[in-house]
């Protein structure tokens, strides 16, 4: 059988210029809000609260395809060892990926808004940095596996910027 990479059905997704400090600090967001939604969902194993949902859909969704992320995470290990601040990453995903990561993407922005009502949780919302670089990443992931080309994360986050601007001053 063919590696993975050499399926006719799975889809090339480069994540170009990938910056690791902000991967890495929306990374240990991340880390912390899971710890915090598992003991949440631990609580009430019953539940359909965001807390439970998410936890699910992460488990769901490693159990899926975290093979697929070995070879651009140990990329991503080497550089950031080596010391860069950016770096480019390919994975090879199923095209039923863009469905799931879509799904994490909503669910991650409804955590934020349960992060915000400050009732149950340490964590605190999500940084704009550390959200901006989520869009972008699942944005890259879906609009490719639909067949558009990668957009690098300074193209995109200046995009995203000149935006912001242009609101304010409207």
């Amino acid at each position: 059988m063919p590696p993975e990479q050499d399926r006719p059905e799975l889809v090339e997704v480069r994540i170009l210029s990938l910056p690791i400090p902000v991967y890495l600090a929306a990374r240990e967001h991340s880390d912390g809000l899971m710890r915090e939604f598992q003991l949440l969902a631990l609580g009430n194993p019953q539940g359909g609260d965001v807390p439970h949902r998410l936890v699910q859909l992460a488990e769901r969704l490693s159990a899926s395809y975290a093979g697929f992320a070995v070879p651009a995470a140990e990329t991503l290990a080497e550089a950031e060892a080596a010391g860069r601040v950016q770096v480019d990453l390919t994975y090879h995903l199923p095209p039923e990926a863009a469905a799931g990561i879509a799904e994490l993407g909503a669910l991650l922005d409804e955590a934020d808004r349960f992060c915000a009502g400050g009732e149950y949780l340490l964590t605190l919302v999500t940084p704009p940095e550390a959200v901006a670089f989520r869009r972008w990443f699942i944005d890259e992931v879906i609009r490719q596996i639909a067949g558009d080309a990668p957009r690098p994360w300074p193209e995109w986050r200046a995009a995203q910027q000149a935006a912001e601007a242009d609101r304010v001053t409207d």
